[in-house]
């Protein structure tokens, strides 16, 4: 094949946008940290502004949700053995032919610049016969194994079919490699005189607001507005909480539950936020301070131990927002479906068990829990649930709601009222 001749710059004094993503799956691939954080700290490195740093995020994230699918590509195009580093470049280029749009000649252009020398011939050459094959190349992936298709792992797709159906888990694997929409709360208690202009209004959600354009900081920092997904809202709907009344928040960090009680309650229920990680109390006391509230209390707490003697029966309602899989925000947190395995669910579905056993002490009888997660998963949610109440007969399930993110148009979530005799 004659691969054509391209000419190359010198080295850049700072790194650029693609060399940037680059070092960040370089990192990921390496197992040093999660998707986001490696972006985050990656573009403060470099001192990327803010429209690059975005085009750095939609490099990353489009390579990790496209993963299996860019490799299989790769695989038709390139016989044989491809090591770490040419197949971290050709995932950027292909990611930005096909999935993000981007100019032909400036994709593989910046694309074969991140290559080194012994490397840029190959990369072109694939590259460029990638483009000659397109119409193929996507006519072909409507064909392929769900598994391939959708870059998720073999076992969760299966998991997902016997729990949910093949075209449920076919809408939500579709779902899950969208790009997410941020959203916002606006909080009752300190109410905005003007509605940035970045925000619009949820019809299915009053109060809510999704993000049009830049996140509005100043509005955040004066407590006028919370980040947070409208999926949240369900579980503090079930937990219902009332002015006066004493509330346990047991896994409150970064404190977006918290937050929400606050507003409904009207800065009048007496709070206690509790996480079990020392170093985020002062962040989620931060958070809960520009909430307006001066009813509230932040502690650090282990749930898989036993309660408290002083929080024993004390509290009116409980909401326990358990760590979890994630199985719900895939499509948020990119690197979940990675990292995830059978496993780790049954590690996580028996901690979450030992923490509701504890947790449910802290409950005055005739008070109420709130049991939820960001995972959609049986084994985390409703099997869990009747777990519980099959060895505690004095806990009734009043309600529960599973929230499916490709039905609500937002994060997974699941949540269950429970009430004590």
């Amino acid at each position: 094949m004659n691969v054509p001749h391209v000419e190359f710059p010198g080295e850049e004094q700072s790194p650029s946008p693609r060399q940037t993503a680059l070092n960040c799956l370089r990192s990921w691939h390496a197992g040093r940290s999660f998707a986001e954080t490696l972006v985050d700290r990656e573009c403060s490195r470099a001192a990327l502004p803010p429209a690059d740093r975005h085009l750095v995020q939609a490099l990353v994230f489009s390579v990790l949700r496209n993963q299996t699918w860019l490799d299989h590509v790769i695989g038709t195009l390139r016989k044989g053995k491809l090591d770490v580093e040419a197949r971290l470049i050709l995932q950027l280029g292909l990611s930005q032919l096909f999935l993000l749009g981007m100019a032909d000649h400036a994709a593989v252009y910046e694309t074969v610049n991140l290559a080194s020398v012994r490397l840029r011939g190959l990369v072109n050459a694939i590259l460029r016969n990638a483009l000659r094959r397109e119409k193929t190349i996507l006519e072909d992936r409507e064909q392929l194994p769900l598994p391939i298709h959708y870059s998720t792992p073999a076992w969760l797709v299966r998991r997902w079919m016997e729990q949910m159906g093949p075209q449920m888990t076919r809408d939500l694997l579709r779902w899950n490699n969208t790009t997410p929409r941020l959203y916002v709360r606006a909080n009752p208690l300190i109410p905005m005189k003007n509605i940035p202009a970045s925000l619009a209004p949820l019809d299915r959600a009053p109060g809510w607001f999704s993000v049009e354009g830049l996140l509005p900081l100043e509005e955040i920092k004066t407590g006028f507005l919370y980040v947070a997904d409208p999926s949240t809202r369900y579980s503090i709907d079930l937990l219902a909480p009332q002015p006066g009344e004493e509330i346990l928040d047991a896994c409150a960090a970064p404190g977006g539950k918290s937050a929400a009680i606050i507003a409904a309650t009207g800065g009048k229920a007496l709070l206690t936020a509790t996480d079990l990680h020392e170093h985020r109390l002062p962040t989620l006391k931060e958070n809960l301070d520009r909430q307006g509230s001066p009813f509230v209390r932040t502690a650090q707490a282990d749930w898989s131990l036993p309660c408290r003697t002083e929080w024993k029966g004390r509290f009116d309602a409980v909401l326990l927002d358990v760590p979890c899989s994630n199985t719900g925000v895939i499509q948020r947190r990119v690197d979940v479906r990675w990292r995830l395995t059978p496993e780790e669910i049954r590690r996580l579905a028996a901690l979450q068990k030992t923490i509701l056993e504890n947790a449910s002490h802290a409950v005055k009888p005739g008070g109420r829990l709130v049991y939820s997660t960001c995972s959609i998963d049986a084994e985390e949610d409703g099997l869990l649930v009747r777990d519980f109440l099959q060895n505690h007969p004095e806990w009734t399930l009043k309600e529960e709601k599973l929230i499916l993110p490709h039905e609500e148009k937002s994060d997974g979530a699941y949540a269950a009222l429970l009430i004590c005799a």
